[in-house]
């Protein structure tokens, strides 16, 4: 939520962040009715004032008119305040100004690359066709038990799995990250509080209408949650946390699009790291996480690109955004293995999440990044490290991990 004394101040950049983010919103309308909730409070007080008067001097019949005055103000009050409240919600989080300005993410740009495509002298198979081969993915016992879009990682394929956990985890908790198992189930209008229900987004989740949760899309989501109504103290921030959970999305309008195979799933784990830092420190934090995930990329040996979105590819809570994007053989092409988002004090003020100063409290600033979205990085593993009879070997950084295995093979 934008702070409603900045979009009095700023109503013309309001506007025009949002309509860069793709996103109409009627700043002309929250302004004429945060002056009428303005009028009310100011006559609200004054009635209070009014009242207190009239119970120091013992004049009971004033005070009984104020109390009726006080109850038809408040009757008042209420639609404008609600009215005021919904529409601030319906306002996303303005464009860094760095961030290009952009229709979609045919309009973002690459920042960096790191490594060559991987070249092979035969033809690289894709991740289905491996994993299926050496009976580490199984689609279709999966789709008879959940239906599409879901998987078994078996085998070889889950120890990866465990194994890019703990890579992620050795790597985070040495920089201060404090290790969380979140609930995977929030409160819907928790979040709706983060930002990701507007615009579209709710068809994205997985809602338990009859119990009023919704099942989370990211660790991020319960991870930046525990602060609601919390306030900070300044010398314990920044506050970082790396969180293991399952993740939900229903993919919703992306049918037909990436269904083969376990790039676009509707149930996967992931790791997530979230960073609550002192304002004005995001830019600094945003660097740093993205220089995180580029290190458990590199450790891995994948090629890999990053990307940084346009303000019609940002969403609606971030400010600025950052995708890495890996190198994946069999489709030929970089794909999304992970984001990085500095989302400002947009959600710490739906959350009323602060931090005390000298001066008194500050909303604080919200970041998010993925270390490892376990899907992802499993396919480029598969794809970028097959050789020509089918196995895989397995990254050198992982081989630790791995029961001592530096390749997998066909079961014979």
């Amino acid at each position: 939520m934008l702070d409603i004394k900045f979009i009095r101040e700023n109503p013309e950049k309001v506007k025009e962040g949002a309509k860069n983010k793709g996103i109409s919103v009627n700043v002309d309308e929250i302004i004429q009715i945060d002056k009428e909730v303005s009028v009310l409070l100011t006559a609200r007080q004054k009635l209070q004032e009014e009242r207190n008067i009239a119970a120091k001097e013992k004049d009971i019949e004033k005070g009984k008119k104020i109390k009726v005055e006080l109850e038809e103000l408040e009757d008042e009050f209420g639609p404008f305040s609600a009215k005021l409240e919904e529409l601030l919600l319906q306002i996303p989080n303005l464009p860094k100004d760095d961030v290009k300005v952009g229709k979609n993410e045919s309009e973002n740009e690459i920042i960096k690359k790191v490594g060559e495509p991987t070249k092979f002298d035969f033809a690289p198979k894709d991740h289905l066709d491996l994993g299926e081969a050496l009976d580490i993915i199984d689609v279709q016992r999966a789709s008879k038990a959940s239906g599409a879009r879901f998987y078994y990682l078996k085998n070889e394929g889950a120890l990866l799995e465990f194994a890019l956990i703990q890579f992620a985890l050795d790597t985070l908790l040495p920089e201060d990250f404090i290790p969380v198992i979140p609930p995977a189930l929030i409160k819907t209008e928790t979040m709706k509080k983060l930002g990701y229900m507007e615009n579209g987004g709710a068809e994205d989740m997985f809602h338990l209408e009859k119990d009023g949760l919704t099942l989370i899309g990211t660790a991020e989501h319960s991870l930046v949650s525990m602060h609601i109504d919390e306030t900070f103290n300044e010398k314990d921030l920044p506050r970082r946390y790396v969180g293991f959970s399952p993740s939900f999305r229903r993919e919703a309008g992306s049918y037909g699009k990436d269904t083969r195979g376990i790039l676009r799933v509707h149930q996967f784990d992931k790791v997530e790291m979230v960073s609550f830092v002192k304002k004005g420190e995001d830019d600094r934090e945003h660097d740093f996480l993205l220089s995180l995930e580029e290190k458990l990329f590199q450790g891995l040996g994948i090629p890999y690109q990053v990307v940084k979105m346009c303000t019609g590819d940002l969403g609606f809570p971030a400010a600025r955004k950052y995708d890495i994007e890996a190198w994946m053989p069999g489709q030929n092409k970089y794909r999304e293995v992970t984001s990085v988002s500095t989302v400002t004090d947009f959600q710490s003020r739906r959350l009323s999440a602060k931090y005390r100063t000298a001066n008194g409290s500050e909303f604080v600033n919200i970041l998010n990044g993925t270390a490892f979205s376990m899907t992802r990085p499993i396919i480029a593993i598969l794809e970028n490290y097959q050789e020509a009879d089918g196995s895989i070997k397995i990254p050198q950084v992982l081989q630790k991990y791995m029961r001592g295995l530096t390749k997998i093979s066909r079961k014979s």
